[in-house]
């Protein structure tokens, strides 16, 4: 599977840092860029449990594809979630199956630095991820 135009952009700018300095300022560049939540949608039924840090996850459907929007109160997370993000967009149902999405922050070089904190914050994010799109599935087959 080919990577979406933004996510071969993530990886040739994180794969040209030469260190974890300029990574983590790249990283809070990235979250910069994410779209805010209203307040309505920073609402605990959207809200990542299991991060030491606010997070909020919101799964929709267009079409085939999905668009996931996150915000966090965190700069790191953000930039994580905007990685995230540029990764799984615009992808339909079998092909978000296919990811292996530590292995993409692997290919970023982030895994390796991340702090347990913020390693079991991006798990917990990722296990959310899948619960909504589990979830939509059930709703699928209820209708």
């Amino acid at each position: 599977m080919s990577l979406p135009a933004n996510a071969q952009t993530a990886l040739h700018a994180f794969r040209a840092c030469s260190g974890w300095e300029q990574r983590a300022r790249l990283l809070m560049q990235w979250g910069e860029q994410l779209a805010p939540l209203s307040e309505n949608e920073r609402c605990e039924s959207n809200r990542v449990t299991g991060c030491e840090s606010q997070v909020w996850l919101l799964l929709e459907r267009n079409g085939e594809e999905w668009q996931l929007r996150a915000s966090s109160d965190a700069r790191l997370l953000r930039g994580l979630l905007a990685l995230l993000l540029v990764r799984v967009n615009g992808l339909t149902r079998s092909e978000l199956a296919q990811l292996d999405l530590p292995g993409w922050f692997d290919q970023l070089g982030l895994a390796r630095n991340l702090s347990p904190s913020r390693s079991n914050g991006l798990q917990a994010v990722l296990k959310r991820m899948q619960q909504l799109l589990d979830a939509t599935d059930q709703g699928a087959v209820n209708h």
